[in-house]
């Protein structure tokens, strides 16, 4: 991975938590310069980001402050996600990974290739969110 690479994950990473890149946005800038994937972890507070080569970089990310709850909500992590798509008046991504978390999502995996994230909770139930448009 080169340095870079390195800095475009790390600025997609602060512009996701600073509200100032969406979605579509950071996944386009991340496929341009050559990332496959990336994963956020909710329990450890990272991020990892990866190439098609099994390269990978993990990054420290901001700390829910939200327990993940045991059970796993799709219908509450559905209903956050749809805010996020749909960037309602007050959407923060910090406050969209607090919903994520009290919804029982323990983290999600992007994927480029395959246009979609995947969300698992606690007890590895998963929910499958296609990219719009897919």
């Amino acid at each position: 991975m080169t340095d870079e690479q390195k800095a475009i994950a790390r600025a997609c990473l602060a512009a996701a938590e600073g509200d100032t890149m969406i979605f579509p946005e950071i996944v386009g800038t991340l496929i341009a310069a050559g990332f496959e994937s990336y994963a956020v972890d909710l329990r450890r507070a990272t991020a990892t980001y990866y190439l098609p080569d099994g390269d990978s970089l993990e990054l420290p990310a901001h700390r829910v402050a939200t327990a993940i709850a045991p059970a796993f909500d799709t219908d509450r992590l559905k209903a956050a996600i749809r805010e996020a798509q749909q960037q309602v008046p007050g959407y923060t991504y910090r406050g969209f990974c607090e919903t994520a978390a009290a919804a029982g999502c323990a983290g999600y995996i992007v994927s480029f290739p395959g246009r979609r994230a995947l969300y698992f909770g606690r007890t590895a139930e998963t929910h499958v969110e296609l990219f719009p448009g897919s």
